[in-house]
């Protein structure tokens, strides 16, 4: 455990000196991998499907806002469906400016979530999300764990819908517009992961806020067995045909990684606690201090030793 503890304050201090360096780099990163993953998906659009042009814009993003990467995220998609069906753009658009309304809103710091989000549905741990943001954000972050998860179902349907859209004929527009937004709101999957997650959000935020010994674990085990009963529960009442055992295993995955994510944000000493009782002329205070868990990365230190010179034979029997 102590080796862990140092190689985290390693990390911290490591974070701490080249943070100036580090944002951009991981703006960078999340901007790439975002439009490359929905160039991968609905890459209708041949000019936008190009790697220098991704790279271009990634760059672009690293040096703005975090914001600015959903904004380009969402200029790619309408791009893309663009290319694909008028119609079905400007579904999307509508349905964009609805969510950007919401999302700056209520919840205008939680980029990190609509971006990862798509991310986290393809490498099949989308649970992960609300987890983390029950432990580090509030009860406002549902608006933007849904603006997410609906986003990821749009690609989602629209990817396996193109054959249909490139069918139908183009004097038919009422058919397509009915086609498109049916498909959104007749989609029980997307709207029982709404609301599991939803739920999740709300029981680990109140849970973790809790004066309980090792509240944060508690959160995320209780979090991770309502949001896997809401989608079990669901999938019996509504036919959604989710992956039982894709539930199970994403589940899993997404709280050791959200362990792994209070180990550096909220490590605490529960052996240690402390309760004070203290009073002015109005209140009595109680008051639970509980220690973090906390190791100064050893300094290195250098011993220089210099050892005299000796005396050579003949130097002393010049003397």
């Amino acid at each position: 455990m102590t080796t862990l503890l140092v190689a985290k304050q390693y990390i911290k201090n490591f974070i701490n000196k080249y943070e100036v360096y580090l944002k951009p780099l991981l703006k960078l990163i999340l901007a790439l991998v975002s439009l490359m993953m929905i160039n991968s998906k609905i890459g209708y659009m041949h000019r936008l499907d190009n790697i220098s042009i991704v790279l271009i814009v990634a760059l672009m993003c690293s040096f703005m806002p975090m914001n600015f990467i959903v904004f380009v995220s969402a200029v790619f998609i309408m791009m893309h469906f663009y290319a694909l069906s008028l119609e079905c753009a400007a579904v999307t658009l509508v349905l964009f400016i609805v969510m950007f309304l919401l999302y700056f809103r209520f919840s205008p710091k939680d980029t990190l979530v609509v971006v990862l989000l798509p991310i986290c549905f393809v490498l099949k741990i989308p649970y992960v999300i609300p987890l983390a943001m029950g432990l580090l954000g509030t009860p406002a972050s549902v608006v933007s764990v849904g603006c997410g998860v609906v986003v990821s179902y749009l690609i989602g349907y629209v990817a396996d819908s193109t054959t249909v859209l490139s069918g139908m004929e183009a004097e038919d527009i009422t058919t397509r517009f009915r086609f498109v937004i049916d498909g959104l709101l007749d989609n029980k999957e997307m709207v029982l992961t709404i609301a599991a997650f939803a739920v999740t959000i709300i029981v680990v935020y109140m849970i973790r806020r809790l004066s309980i010994d090792h509240a944060w674990t508690i959160a995320m085990i209780a979090g991770a067995i309502v949001n896997v009963m809401i989608l079990l529960v669901g999938d019996l009442m509504f036919d959604t045909n989710v992956s039982i055992v894709g539930i199970f295993v994403g589940t899993i995955f997404s709280v050791l990684i959200v362990k792994i994510l209070e180990f550096f944000v909220f490590h605490l000493n529960y052996s240690r606690v402390e309760k004070v009782q203290f009073e002015d002329d109005e209140y009595y205070y109680y008051v639970k201090a509980v220690p973090k868990i906390t190791v100064a990365a050893p300094a290195k230190t250098v011993k220089r030793i210099n050892t005299p010179r000796k005396r050579s034979s003949s130097g002393q029997s010049r003397r």
